[in-house]
C-alpha cells in the first residue's frame, strides 16, 4: 500500500511545533530522532555540535492513514527553506520497485537532491524538487534485497 503524507521543515523549532500539534490533536509521537544520532556520513562534514539535539525526523500520528511528519533543518538537502514553503510531501510504499518507479517518475526533468539508495536507518530513500518546484521524499523500509 502507498501511503502520502506531508513532511514539515523548520529553522530549530520543529520540537515546539509538533508538541503543539500534539496539544492540539493528542496521541503520542512515533518516532523522534536527533541529529546526534545519525552516523557520520562519507563526504559530507561533520555536524555541528549546535545540530545535536536538534529533530533529526519526527512522525506523529493523526490517523491510521495518515501521519505528520518533520525535522529541523540540516544539511545541504535541506538548506534555502523559506517559511510558508517549508514542506515536502512524502511518499511511503512497501514495495522497493515501486517507490523507485514512483521516485523515477517525479524527479524526470526537476533535480534530485538525494539520491534513491540504501540508508542508514534501514529504507530505500531519496528526495527531490520535481519539475513544477513540488518538493517530494519517497521511502521504503527495507525488507526488500
Amino acid at each position: 500500500m502507498t501511503t502520502v503524507n506531508v513532511y514539515l521543515t523548520f529553522e530549530g523549532n520543529c520540537e515546539e511545533a509538533f508538541n503543539f500539534y500534539r496539544s492540539v490533536f493528542g496521541g503520542k509521537f512515533s518516532d523522534v530522532n536527533r541529529f546526534k544520532e545519525m552516523p557520520p556520513q562519507e563526504g559530507q562534514p561533520p555536524m555541528p555540535p549546535e545540530m545535536g539535539e536538534k529533530i533529526m525526523h519526527i512522525s506523529f500520528p493523526i490517523s491510521k492513514e495518515t501521519q505528520l511528519m518533520g525535522s529541523d533543518t540540516g544539511g545541504e538537502w535541506a538548506n534555502n527553506i523559506t517559511v510558508g514553503n517549508n514542506f515536502t510531501i512524502s511518499v511511503n510504499s512497501d514495495d522497493k520497485n515501486e517507490t523507485k518507479r514512483i521516485f523515477d517518475a517525479l524527479s524526470a526533468g526537476g533535480n534530485i537532491t538525494m539520491p534513491f539508495d540504501k540508508t542508514f536507518w534501514g529504507a530505500w530513500f531519496g528526495m527531490c524538487t520535481d519539475k513544477f518546484g513540488i518538493n517530494w521524499m519517497v521511502n521504503c523500509n527495507i525488507t526488500q534485497g
